[in-house]
């Protein structure tokens, strides 16, 4: 927990999203179970953020299993790994995704960052405040699952969205992984998005019995509802494509799902500035 640190809260930007003063406003978005579309909804989020005008870099956090690259299609020469061991800086291996966005890839079957060191900590820490004049925004693809790697990036960024399916499975992973947080790492509130459902409806069913079960293991967190969005065709062709759907079907009701949870993201998502020490653990709790 002193590693990661607690944030204050993000810095505060008008609906175009343009964040003042060269403050990063960040945002964590994670699943305790993979195969819930997560990187995929990541990656067309900056797609809408950057078309309504925001500077966004997309983080695969991922580290040692990075894929937001093979989804839009892309074959990057250079990744995080070539900056956690000293051959590149950050601002030589970004590369540009749909919309203007811009992504730092992570490694691929790369064991060895599956847990950062502190050093490693540093060197991001370091590379990462040469950029912050560059970006509004910073999304954190977090890994699925409970790893150090899962618990550092949550911790030590202040908004985080949890995303869940309405499998059971998924639901049970969602729950455990607020409930590591909030017991572990002091974490106390989660902004939750439920992925592939029928409709609203059933999004805020599984909402509704999140927070009931959290409520009766008194767990002592607050999860905002901040949207769903619906199972579509067009997000299945669009992967088959290695497209965005917002990019390639912005008519879809996926893609209108995104644009509006974008638009509740630009207006909820915390104040405050971000402050890379306590991101990598380095100069102070």
């Amino acid at each position: 927990m002193d590693q990661a640190g607690t944030l204050r809260e993000l810095s505060s930007a008008k609906q175009s999203g343009a964040a003042a003063g060269g403050h990063i406003r960040g945002v964590a978005v994670a699943s305790g179970k993979g195969g819930v579309g997560k990187t995929n909804i990541v990656a067309n989020m900056a797609f809408e953020l950057s078309r309504k005008g925001s500077r966004v870099l997309v983080f695969d956090a991922d580290m040692g299993l990075g894929n937001i690259h093979i989804l839009l299609g892309m074959s990057p020469k250079f990744n995080v790994g070539h900056v956690l061991a000293g051959s590149k800086g950050l601002k030589e291996i970004l590369v540009e995704g749909p919309g203007g966005m811009k992504i730092l890839p992570a490694s691929t079957g790369a064991k060895q960052y599956s847990e950062i060191s502190a050093n490693e900590k540093l060197v991001l820490k370091t590379e990462l405040e040469v950029l912050q004049n560059d970006f509004d925004y910073i999304l954190f693809d977090i890994g699925a699952g409970i790893s150090a790697n899962v618990m550092f990036f949550c911790a030590a960024v202040q908004d985080i969205i949890v995303i869940a399916s309405t499998e059971p499975t998924s639901f049970s992973d969602a729950y455990a992984l607020m409930k590591i947080l909030s017991r572990d790492f002091r974490v106390h509130r989660f902004r939750l998005l439920i992925n592939s459902c029928r409709d609203r409806k059933e999004a805020l069913g599984v909402y509704h019995r999140l927070v009931t079960v959290s409520d009766r293991f008194r767990l002592g967190i607050k999860i905002d509802f901040i949207g769903h969005v619906t199972q579509d065709e067009s997000v299945t062709k669009a992967v088959r494509k290695q497209r965005l759907f917002c990019d390639l079907y912005p008519r879809s009701d996926a893609s209108k799902c995104v644009a509006g949870l974008v638009d509740m993201l630009v207006n909820t998502i915390g104040d405050g500035e971000l402050e890379w020490d306590r991101i990598f653990g380095v100069g102070g709790k």
